[in-house]
């Protein structure tokens, strides 16, 4: 039997909370989003991740929080966010982690407490580390089987560029060996470090993206994993929606800042912040106004600032249009 992708929709009664503790991390990846200049050095402290968590928690719909860094794991406190969403009721929790497990992580928590993502880009050392660090493939895949043993749910991110599209094909049969249930194939975006020079060197073009990533997914629902990946291009009929119109997502950073858009994350335009532990509405021209924008491309956020991405006819109209970046695929074996 084939398996079909089917386009996950915005769930009106769904709350995702994407918790960034802090900004620093043990390793240098080329492809790294986090802007310290925009965003701090800062960590939040154990009584402030509290704070935050009761703050964005919504019990009438279904929140889900992501815990993020830098890497999450250098929080020492990292166990005490984890059990405090628990206990407030949040439906899922999930750490982003690049697999080395500051602070004995898996000793602190329990297998139905979190799940956990880990971070690979290639499926050997001699491809993933040229690209995140010397050793991490052999740190991150030791951790990830161990977490898997003892019961974990497992979910591992490959960002695509050039530098590692022509192995993603090896990746679905090693995660299925090693116990991972999801697979995320993620898009390089431009930011952070990918915003410089050599971002676009490293962006696939939409017949790259197209030709390959769907077909490899289809492969690795074959292996029984769950599959998800951006929706990058919408279909020739198929309606442009804005999370940020229709949507809750929120991207909070440890000097208070909370975007609405993981693309504006560069640039002050961020919708919200907090202070004093509560949540502030900005004045003034913010990353909301731009929501209500609509254009033929698509995507207003991804024409303004990733206008790489968007090629044209004869006529000017685009080749293809740009999905919300949060919008996915999915597919299942």
């Amino acid at each position: 039997m084939t398996s079909t992708a089917r386009t996950i929709g915005f769930k009106p009664q769904e709350r995702n909370i994407f918790f960034h503790l802090l900004t620093a991390c043990n390793l240098s990846c080329r492809h790294c989003y986090i802007n310290t200049t925009q965003h701090g050095t800062g960590m939040v402290s154990k009584q402030t991740m509290a704070a935050w968590l009761s703050l964005f928690y919504e019990p009438s719909k279904e929140s889900n929080v992501i815990f993020l860094g830098g890497e999450p794991t250098l929080h020492p406190d990292l166990d005490h966010g984890i059990k405090t969403a628990r206990k407030l009721g949040y439906h899922s929790i999930t750490v982003d982690t690049n697999g080395y497990l500051h602070h004995d992580l898996l000793s602190k928590i329990g297998p139905d407490e979190a799940v956990l993502s880990f971070s690979l880009d290639g499926p050997s050392p001699e491809v993933n580390d040229p690209i995140r660090g010397k050793g991490v493939f052999t740190t991150c895949s030791e951790n990830l089987k161990k977490a898997a043993k003892l019961g974990f749910k497992i979910s591992v991110i490959y960002t695509v560029s050039r530098l590692n599209i022509d192995h993603l094909h090896k990746m679905p049969q090693l995660l299925a060996e090693w116990g991972v249930s999801r697979f995320f194939i993620q898009v390089i975006g431009l930011r952070g470090k990918s915003a410089g020079e050599t971002g676009n060197e490293l962006q696939l073009t939409p017949a790259e993206w197209l030709q390959t990533v769907p077909p490899i997914a289809a492969q690795a629902a074959k292996h029984g994993l769950e599959v998800v990946y951006p929706k990058v291009f919408l279909d020739p009929n198929e309606p442009f929606q804005c999370a940020g119109n229709v949507a809750e997502n929120y991207f909070i950073f440890p000097n208070g800042r909370v975007y609405r858009c993981p693309l504006c994350e560069d640039y002050p335009l961020h919708a919200l912040r907090i202070e004093e532990n509560h949540l502030i509405k900005n004045v003034g021209i913010t990353e909301e106004q731009l929501f209500t924008l609509s254009i033929p491309e698509g995507c207003v956020m991804n024409k303004l600032l990733q206008p790489g991405n968007l090629s044209y006819n004869t006529d000017g109209s685009p080749k293809h249009r740009i999905s919300c970046c949060l919008l996915k695929q999915q597919i299942k074996g």
